[in-house]
Order: C-alpha cells, then structure tokens, then sequence
C-alpha cells in the first residue's frame, strides 16, 4: 500500500464534515477522498439491508480511489455494517461510536444523555456499549429524528430545528443530565444552537478527535501514514449534488469542487 495513497471517508450526507476536520487536524498532510449518500439520506430510518448495500458500493468505489484506509464518519453505517465491511475489504476499516466510555468517566452525576439516530439506538452495538462502559450510569438514549436533514439542508439555527433541539434535550435537563453525546456526526454542527439553548450547561462530546486519533495511529503502525511539510487536498463526491453543493461551501470553509458521486 503506497503512503501517498488517500484515505477514504464515507457518510450518509455531509455530517462527516466534522470527522474530516478532525482527520485534517491530525493528519495534515494527507489526502482525502470524502463521498456523502446525501440524495439517500437519512440512513437513520433505513433498513439495515439498504446501509449495507450502500456501504458495498461507496466503499468499492473508495477502493478504486486507490483509498489506503476507510474512515466510517458515521455512526450508523458503524453500527450496521462495519464488521460486514471488515469481513471483506483489503483495507483498514475505521468506525465511529457514540461517546459513552469517556461521558461516563467523565460525568460528574453519572447522567449521561445521548443523542443519535433510531438505527444507532436500536442496533446491538449500540446495547453492547451500555453494557460495557454505562451499567452504572443513568444513560438517556434519544433518537433525534430530522435533525440530521437540518444539517444537510443548512438549517442550523432555523426556528425548526431549535424547536426539535428543545423537545429533545428538555427530558434530559430534566432528569439532570450533565453530559451530552453526540451520537451522529451530523449533530456537532449543531452545538452553538444545543449550548445556547442549554445554558452551555451540558459537556458536549464529540466523535471526531477520537477517530482521528484511532486512524493516525493505525496508519502508523502499518507504515501508511503521510507526514512532512505539504498540504494534503480534499475530493468531495456527493450524491445529488447540485441539491447539497451549497450546504457543503457552509460547512467546509475551503472551498472545493464537487462531483457527483456515481454509484
């Protein structure tokens, strides 16, 4: 595998923009391959047969980028077919998780509130990390439905989005929680809105610093990794392009072209 190879980054939509900030940050001199489903998104409420389907064909399509690793910036393709992809792919496989090892270790009350897709919640993964880390937390899990189209859509701080932002974080500040995970990478775009409406009160976690941090190391161990002085690039293929191209020049300040992507 060549070390000037790119790393390849899947998500739904364009949530995984900020997993590929953090991925920048750490790894500035790599090249990125970023595709977003966005023209089928929200995964969240699609079958499981349909993500693994769709991870099959962005990541053959990464592989024929020459990808020398697979960033899952999304936490229900993670949840729904990362070992899938693992079973077959000839390279890393990097997913993504909700933040509840570290909120639990870090809560001061042990209420632990989690925000993220119905498909997140509800898949084994999911009940295999409460099980793991949380059995002494008191752990508010709260599917959040439509914030992740406020993102794609450049919503942020719509009056509907805030209006779904309060129903989902008043029962949380209800029952004390202290410690907010965002469990789709969609969801930190939205954190001036939720500290706002909080009272910056919650400590929000985030998913990208730690998988950055978990592929750089992989890269390393396996002599893959792209250092020096130069400034890596950024690919970006969107499904439905000409629809999602104004969302990504708000959420990627560097602007790039974008391409449809054709699979």
């Amino acid at each position: 595998m060549k070390t000037q190879a790119p790393i390849g980054v899947l998500d739904s939509g364009l949530g995984g923009l900020s997993v590929l900030v953090a991925l920048r940050q750490r790894m500035p001199a790599e090249d990125f391959v970023y595709c977003a489903d966005s023209g089928n998104a929200p995964w969240g409420e699609r079958s499981p047969d349909f993500i693994t389907q769709r991870c099959d064909r962005i990541v053959n399509f990464l592989l024929e980028q020459d990808a020398k690793a697979i960033v899952l910036a999304c936490n229900t393709a993670t949840a729904i077919a990362a070992e899938h992809l693992r079973c077959w792919c000839p390279v890393p496989v990097i997913g993504i998780e909700p933040a509840v090892k570290p909120a639990v270790q870090s809560s001061p009350s042990g209420k632990i509130g989690v925000l993220a897709t119905s498909r997140t919640i509800e898949s084994p993964r999911y009940a295999s990390l409460l099980e793991r880390f949380a059995q002494d937390a008191h752990v508010i899990s709260q599917p959040a439905p439509g914030l992740m189209e406020c993102v794609e859509q450049g919503r942020f701080d719509a009056p509907s989005t805030r209006s779904l932002l309060s129903r989902y974080l008043t029962p949380m500040l209800g029952a004390g929680v202290d410690t907010l995970v965002l469990g789709c990478t969609h969801y930190p775009f939205l954190s001036p809105v939720i500290g706002e409406l909080t009272g910056n009160k919650l400590r929000i976690l985030e998913p990208g610093p730690a998988v950055a941090k978990v592929t750089r190391d992989r890269l390393s161990s396996t002599g893959t990794l792209r250092s020096g002085s130069r400034q890596g690039t950024e690919t970006f293929y969107i499904k439905d392009v000409q629809r999602f191209s104004h969302t990504l020049s708000l959420l990627w300040p560097e602007k790039r072209p974008a391409h449809e992507l054709p699979v």
